[in-house]
């Protein structure tokens, strides 16, 4: 089934003909597109880049297009007297204007809590923790708040899902912002949302002359508002393009999908398209490996996700970290789907969705892919050795 054994089949894809300098030029050439939100200018920009990258090396492309609502904030804030103090809605909240007293709400915003004030007409103001957006919104709302201000319980802005309507302007606030807002003064709450389609697509190359692929490899290319989304994940794409790269004359590169997805940040959109679009493809994978910020090291490279996959990736690179993967990136779709997922992770650098996100090192995205190259191998070994 593979020509090359699996140390020949590791040394041809680990040593490659391609010039070091290409991830460089990667990031030289598609950071300056700006943010790259699902269904703007910049992310088709690069879209445009990787394909012609894919090309290049001898794959077939394909876009996969689909639709999906997004919830916008347009700019939403509190004032305090002259003080215009920024946040941001709470998906699925309304919109709207409310100018009223402010009522701080001990505890955590059960109703029990709202039962020790009245926050009638008034706008409730609550710390984050314990209980869900949704249930403290709801019972704002049961209260008879006419708005409510959620305090973040660490340093730096609030986003977040109520994760469905409810009646009620719901803003996010920094603790700094939320200090600024004592009991009893007149403030206003100004919440400014839209809800609108956006058009999504995904990014599929391919061997013209694939048999059905046993490995899809993939990374999310688009960031979010505001960030231009080096290490979350152009790190990560990159990634996936350095694999298509090095595998390119292998018999890998025959058995793979490299796959780059839209509408990540939107809630794992372009993943779910994808599986949703692609059963057979689904049945002949024996894993799905999924690269999301992989290119600032805010903590040693880890791996999470399929436990037989964890263990030829410890096999292969046994300085790698392991971790409980979770349900917050493209991998999750792959899983829930029955495919065995491996998800390669650096951790929450200190950019993590901020204007920041500018930096990503070209010497950890190629180590983030000779790791991945040794666990296809040691994938590879272990299935020769049970025939």
């Amino acid at each position: 089934m593979w020509p090359l054994n699996g140390r020949a089949l590791l040394a041809a894809l680990t040593l490659g003909s391609f010039a070091r300098a290409d991830v460089e030029t990667d990031l030289a050439t598609v950071l300056p597109f700006g943010p790259r939100v699902a269904g703007s200018a910049a992310g088709e920009q690069a879209r445009t880049y990787f394909e012609a990258q894919f090309r290049a090396l001898g794959y077939g492309t394909r876009r996969e297009a689909f639709s999906y609502p997004r919830f916008e904030d347009l700019g939403s804030d509190v004032r305090v007297g002259e003080r215009v103090l920024t946040g941001r809605a709470l998906q699925g909240t309304v919109g709207g204007e409310v100018t009223a007293p402010a009522v701080p709400v001990p505890g955590v915003g059960t109703p029990s809590d709202f039962g020790k004030v009245d926050v009638r007409g008034r706008i409730a103001v609550v710390r984050r923790g314990e209980l869900s957006f949704l249930h403290k919104a709801r019972n704002a709302l049961a209260a008879g708040a006419a708005g409510l201000i959620v305090v973040n319980s660490e340093a730096g802005e609030l986003r977040g899902s109520l994760g469905e309507r409810v009646e009620l302007p719901v803003l996010g606030v920094p603790p700094a912002v939320g200090a600024a807002l004592r009991e009893g003064q007149t403030v206003s709450l100004r919440v400014r949302v839209r809800e609108g389609e956006v058009h999504g697509v995904n990014v599929v190359a391919y061997k013209a002359s694939a048999e059905p692929p046993e490995f899809l490899f993939g990374g999310h290319l688009d960031s979010v508002p505001g960030a231009p989304g080096a290490n979350d994940n152009l790190s990560g794409s990159l990634a996936v393009l350095e694999l298509a790269r090095r595998a390119v004359n292998t018999p890998l590169a025959a058995r793979s999908l490299f796959v780059l997805f839209d509408g990540e940040e939107d809630g794992l959109r372009g993943s779910r398209a994808f599986v949703k679009a692609n059963p057979a493809v689904l049945q002949s994978l024996k894993a799905m490996f999924n690269f999301d910020m992989v290119g600032v090291n805010a903590a040693p490279l880890a791996v999470g996700g399929d436990s037989a996959l964890v263990d030829a990736a410890l096999r292969g690179t046994p300085a790698l970290g392991s971790f409980r993967a979770g349900g917050d990136s493209d991998h999750a779709s792959f899983s829930a789907a029955g495919v065995p997922t491996l998800f390669f992770h650096r951790g929450l650098d200190a950019n993590y969705h901020q204007p920041g996100d500018t930096l990503a090192d070209p010497a950890l995205i190629r180590e983030t892919v000779d790791a991945a190259l040794r666990t296809v191998d040691a994938v590879q070994s272990a299935g020769r050795a049970g025939r």
